[in-house]
């Protein structure tokens, strides 16, 4: 009897199909009697409380930091700059 769910692979089997169309198992090659009762258990799927921002957090560490924009002293430095070349060209 053709299974709804592969037990081997986790693939959706249409109804009265001879094979798995994700890994090819059938009934010579691994469907046992059982194959029905085939749950996502068996898949070895994240649990339902399974915590995705934590999950990143340890894989990834934490959120880099935001950066601040430029340092005052890089605004003063362009406006001399911008200063001195409009006076020049003034002048």
């Amino acid at each position: 009897m053709t299974p709804e769910i592969c037990p081997n692979c986790g693939e959706d089997v249409p109804r009265n199909a001879r094979a798995c169309p994700g890994c090819g198992a059938d009934e010579s090659t691994g469907w046992a009697e059982d194959a029905q009762q085939a749950t996502t258990a068996d898949l070895g799927l994240p649990d339902e409380d399974f915590d995705y921002d934590k999950f990143v957090k340890r894989e990834f560490g934490p959120a880099s930091p935001k950066p601040q924009g430029l340092h005052w002293f890089w605004w003063v430095l362009a406006i001399l700059l911008l200063t001195a070349i409009l006076l020049t060209w003034i002048l």
